[in-house]
């Protein structure tokens, strides 16, 4: 049985065997974190060593406020985000003055259906710079104004990126007659 105390606290002694249980327990939910910022699996394989090396040389600092996986995922989002500094061959900056949010949301159609998976599959094939701000604000629930701190860019150039994501994954959708 796995007792996530008794493990944490082997960890925080550099038990070679807590620190296995630990990456088997969250690796594969880790991992799927990676995959929503980053597009390969391999490449999201690394993201996941990294996030690791930094969890289990950081596991002291974890001092049992707040759930621990969610310690995890932050230092995960983190290291993606610093991947996707560290990897980005051609960064865009654009600046608008203002963007303006439109109420226009994604409807499913009630006879269509799909899994999880085939919903990670399209967001793969989404560009890098969008699929990184759409999972940062839809789904991490990080506000524009911490995006622009984590990425270095403007706010507005968070809001300009999110609203072009959201209709790139409109046009996926209704591609795909998902809308």
């Amino acid at each position: 049985m796995f007792n996530l105390e008794k493990v944490i606290s082997d960890c925080k002694k550099n038990k070679r065997k807590a620190q296995v249980l630990l990456y088997n327990q969250y690796a594969p939910m880790l991992l799927s974190v990676c995959l929503r910022y980053v597009a390969d699996k391999s490449e999201a394989e690394d993201v996941l060593q990294e996030s690791f090396l930094k969890i289990l040389n950081n596991i002291k600092e974890y001092t049992g406020k707040g759930h621990f996986e969610g310690w995890m995922k932050k230092i995960v989002v983190n290291t993606a985000i610093t991947h996707f500094h560290r990897e980005k061959k051609h960064y865009y900056h654009e600046e608008i003055d203002k963007v303006v949010e439109n109420d226009e949301n994604l409807f499913l159609s009630p006879d269509k259906q799909f899994d999880t998976a085939e919903l990670q599959q399209l967001l793969k094939k989404m560009p890098e710079g969008y699929r990184v701000i759409f999972n940062l604000y839809a789904i991490e629930g990080y506000k524009h104004r911490e995006i622009a701190e984590y990425l270095k860019i403007d706010e507005s150039t968070s809001k300009t990126q999110y609203l072009r994501a959201k209709k790139w994954l409109r046009k996926e959708m209704t591609n795909l007659n998902w809308l």
